[in-house]
């Protein structure tokens, strides 16, 4: 059995890639979902690969499921189309979409063919990752979701009593060019 190694590139960043490997006979439903997990994407969109060359034009569309669109040819189905099948030289290459309306663009090639089958993996299986992912859903703080629950609970966001904003006068009634000694003497 062959296995193969792919490297996932985030179209918009090529810094940032998975390498999946998975047996030839799997089909293109398991590396959907691994991509998928490999990305911290959910699964709730429509997605579809086309096999590609050299020059990453789209070729033969392998889909999630036949969509309502014109094809020129009808496209293979990825639960149906083995992985193999589909390799049609040794640099492989394919372009992955998914969610139609967001649009993410992954480029995927074949790196490696292996006849080692490891025991430690179950497969499929992410062997490598490299970069920070995009945010399927928009910007992902650093902090996470628990500072925006304290930030909300607290309202952090407006001034509070007590602090006044930069440049406003203080109730003393200093001005901007008067200083105070350590006595409370205006100097």
């Amino acid at each position: 059995m062959a296995i193969l190694k792919f490297r996932i590139y985030f179209e918009e960043d090529e810094s940032v890639y998975r390498d999946i490997v998975i047996p030839h006979t799997q089909t293109f439903l398991d590396l959907h979902l691994m991509i998928l997990k490999s990305y911290n994407f959910d699964t709730k969109h429509k997605a579809t690969f086309f096999r590609s060359n050299d020059h990453w034009q789209r070729g033969r569309e392998i889909s999630l499921e036949q969509y309502e669109k014109d094809y020129k040819v009808p496209p293979l189905i990825m639960s149906e189309t083995s992985i193999g099948s589909e390799i049609k030289d040794p640099n492989q290459r394919f372009i992955y979409l998914y969610d139609f309306n967001k649009n993410w663009s992954f480029l995927v090639e074949l790196i490696n063919v292996s006849k080692e089958i490891s025991s430690n993996l179950a497969y499929p299986a992410i062997v490598r990752t490299e970069g920070i992912p995009p945010s399927q859903y928009g910007a992902k703080g650093l902090l996470g979701e628990k500072f925006a629950d304290v930030e909300e609970k607290y309202d952090l966001s407006k001034g509070t009593e007590g602090f006044g904003e930069e440049g406003e006068a203080d109730d003393a009634g200093f001005s901007d060019d008067e200083t105070v000694d350590d006595e409370g003497e205006v100097i």
